[in-house]
């Protein structure tokens, strides 16, 4: 049989732990953690060393987004679109993972800026922790146009778009599976381009750039996009040795782009071969520690702006009061990265797995409870 690099023929590899893909999340929860920090160092990062840091917000945001529909398709789409997870069960198991970790985080900002206030120690900029900000915030309804959002936790904004997007995964699932992967594939950039278009037309801005007030909107064709790409994933086989190869002209060209402006559908066909080169590669030898750096990227994702402010609130004090060299600054700015990415690790460890292992065993307890009573009830249906 010849050798064909991409065939609809060919058995395409299962998504598994401790690959490129977990790989992958890990890399972009510490270049988030860089963009969120670089602005803090004696000098921005955008200038001293690459103009991706200056715009990398939105960059790492699509990623994020359609990593996360691509993800979750591949684990959850067939239980999902076969039945044996219904839409209520997928949104509450979706809906705890991420919950927990956001409103603990929330609480401890919120201490944190209460007690300083107590000893006499403002931050410096107080508009970012307006109070009337906080309970959308809290609630994670700051994506649906609810007044707030601004300041405190604010990526978490991108973390309440998604739980909208848990919400429509069904519905988008049961769109997808009926059509040809190539179909599906076009269908959702369709949809992501005349979404774009409608924002230049009647708001003036791309799509990328739609306030956090109204990021479903933002999200969701990412989200629906990376679905699309976990359609193709499962339905076409690409050879690992090209996909390798995809994959680091993607990550070449992604970074290059940037030197000429965002380039924001440039960026985003390099972020979808990305996904699917890493997709495509087999992990015929998972890695253990790539697995865990994947497991804590939620939590880097969710802590590391509460470790910024905290970080460079004591920092910046001490640099004022002490005049510390430039250098010396420099060293304070990559302890405070390194205290971010260990924050999280230890967080996750401590608090987020733990809490998650109790959340699933609630789940099944109230699974095996009502199994019984569903099953009479068909009975009693039936009869």
């Amino acid at each position: 049989m010849a050798w064909t690099a991409i065939s609809t023929r060919n058995e395409t590899p299962p998504i598994a732990r401790g690959g490129w893909l977990d790989a992958l999340r890990f890399i972009v929860a510490s270049l988030i953690i860089l963009h969120h920090f670089q602005a803090a160092g004696p000098v921005p990062l955008a200038e001293s060393l690459h103009p991706v840091f200056e715009h990398g917000g939105f960059l790492l945001t699509n990623f994020f987004l359609i990593d996360s529909g691509y993800v979750l398709m591949r684990v959850y789409g067939g239980a999902v679109g076969r039945g044996a997870m219904s839409p209520g069960d997928f949104f509450i198991k979706r809906f705890l993972r991420v919950y927990p970790a956001h409103l603990i985080m929330g609480l401890a900002l919120v201490a944190l800026v209460v007690l300083s206030a107590a000893i006499g120690v403002a931050p410096r900029n107080p508009e970012w922790f307006a109070w009337d900000q906080l309970p959308a915030q809290l609630t994670l309804t700051q994506a649906f146009g609810i007044h707030g959002g601004l300041g405190w936790n604010a990526p978490s904004w991108s973390i309440s778009a998604l739980v909208g997007c848990y919400i429509l995964f069904p519905y988008i699932l049961r769109a997808l599976v009926r059509m040809g992967p190539w179909t599906a594939l076009a269908s959702a950039v369709l949809v992501y381009l005349l979404a774009n278009a409608a924002c230049h037309q009647f708001l003036g801005y791309p799509v990328y750039q739609m306030p956090m007030k109204f990021g479903f909107l933002r999200a969701l064709p990412l989200f629906a996009l990376g679905m699309a790409l976990a359609v193709l994933s499962e339905k076409v086989f690409v050879a690992p040795r090209l996909a390798r190869i995809v994959g680091v002209s993607a990550a070449v060209g992604l970074a290059v782009v940037q030197f000429y402006g965002k380039n924001a559908l440039i960026s985003l066909t390099f972020i979808s071969l990305i996904i699917l080169a890493a997709g495509a590669i087999p992990v015929l030898r998972p890695s253990k520690l790539v697995e865990r750096a994947s497991v804590v990227s939620f939590s880097m994702f969710i802590s590391n702006e509460v470790v910024r402010i905290a970080w460079f609130g004591v920092a910046n004090v001490l640099i004022a009061r002490y005049a510390v060299s430039t250098e010396v600054q420099w060293a304070i700015w990559g302890a405070g990265v390194l205290a971010a990415v260990g924050f999280a690790f230890a967080f996750h460890a401590v608090i987020d797995d733990p809490i998650q292992r109790q959340i699933k065993r609630w789940l099944a307890r109230g699974k095996t409870r009502r199994r019984p009573v569903e099953q009479g009830a068909v009975v009693s249906i039936e009869g």
